[in-house]
């Protein structure tokens, strides 16, 4: 019988949840991966503006999970958009925990066309103007935004699994990310 590694996502979206439950299989092969979502408050608006904001709310939704819930690892993906002094642009903080430690870690940017980073500035969460602008329907439980604008090269799970295959470093060698006092 194989150990369980119980991972718990703060958020109900299937994208997130897969990204993570990816991620955990491949570093934890020989373990049989519990991942599931439960619905966690970010505590920042439905669409984040800014790298601050967007990080906060990751970090929200993971101590949430700590707070309420039993688990071998706690995560929650972000995504947000800012204005750059190079474009605007969306982007994803994503946040690692176990009762050790966590980590935060960041997706690369995608580009934004100006007309719609201007309608999040305006309240609307990215995926409704993904949704307007493409002619699809909740897209932000499917490619996102980043396959509409790739033509599906990317999606949001691989822009969420690059991510997070980042921040586990510190997991995987503790001792050499170990804090110094």
């Amino acid at each position: 019988m194989t150990e369980t590694l119980r991972i718990l996502v703060g958020s109900k979206n299937p994208v997130k949840i897969n990204a993570a439950r990816s991620i955990f299989s491949l570093y934890y092969p020989a373990m049989t991966i519990d991942c599931q979502g439960v619905d966690a408050p970010s505590q920042v608006p439905d669409q984040p503006i800014g790298e601050d904001e967007t990080r906060i709310g990751a970090e929200n939704r993971v101590l949430y999970c700590q707070q309420y819930h039993q688990a071998d690892f706690y995560v929650a993906m972000e995504g947000g958009a800012e204005q750059f002094s190079y474009g605007p642009a969306t982007f994803a903080f994503v946040v690692i925990a176990n009762n050790q430690q966590r980590v935060i870690g960041r997706s690369s940017n995608l580009p934004l066309p100006l007309s719609l980073y201007n309608a999040l500035l305006q309240g609307k969460e990215l995926g409704d103007v993904m949704d307007n602008a493409f002619n699809t329907s909740n897209i932000k439980q499917q490619g996102g935004a980043i396959g509409l604008l790739t033509n599906h090269h990317a999606t949001r799970e691989s822009t969420y699994t690059q991510a997070l295959t980042l921040a586990m470093a510190p997991f995987l060698h503790p001792a050499l990310y170990a804090k110094e006092v």
